[in-house]
């Protein structure tokens, strides 16, 4: 089993162990029945969260711009595990599903967007979980117009992936 495969089976547990306890909310994954609403309402918001990078970055708010642009991808992925039957409440099991599902031949996703939403400790790929990290948590307020620019392009990309996982 691939580490990435162990790590699913982890998250779908710990929801499972938690839910067995009694608590409303669950950190991990849980199987629901395929859901094509849901992911085609993730996708609705991807799209809604992207016009936020973009009205954002122009009132002069690029670090929350930032912000928005994780969530964009972020909603992407949810629409994705929602098309498989998965229902999430963590975001790090949430992109472990969709690698998941690449290495089962299952969606066809570039490699570049499950890194950008996975911690980089060597901060060696241009990732949006960093950027989030750095201007949510840090006193920067400023992001680099390249940067933006990047990360648009990014979820104009993954949104157009989506659909066609999604609509497939």
């Amino acid at each position: 089993m691939s580490q990435v495969a162990n790590q699913v089976k982890w998250c779908l547990n710990r929801a499972k162990e938690q839910l067995a306890e009694g608590k409303k909310k669950h950190r991990g994954l849980i199987e629901i029945k395929p859901n094509l609403d849901a992911a085609k309402r993730h996708l609705e918001k991807a799209e809604h969260d992207l016009n936020g990078v973009l009205y954002m970055a122009k009132g002069g708010l690029s670090d929350w711009a930032v912000n928005a642009a994780f969530y964009s991808m972020y909603q992407c992925m949810l629409a994705i595990i929602a098309k498989f039957g998965y229902e999430s409440e963590n975001q790090t099991c949430t992109v472990a599903l969709v690698e998941l599902l690449k290495e089962q031949g299952k969606i066809s996703i570039d490699d570049r967007f499950i890194k950008m939403l996975k911690p980089d400790m060597e901060e060696r790929d241009f990732s949006v979980i960093n950027l989030r990290e750095e201007y949510t948590y840090g006193f920067k307020t400023a992001v680099p117009e390249t940067d933006i620019r990047k990360l648009t392009e990014a979820c104009k990309e993954l949104i157009d992936k989506t659909k066609s996982v999604i609509y497939k």
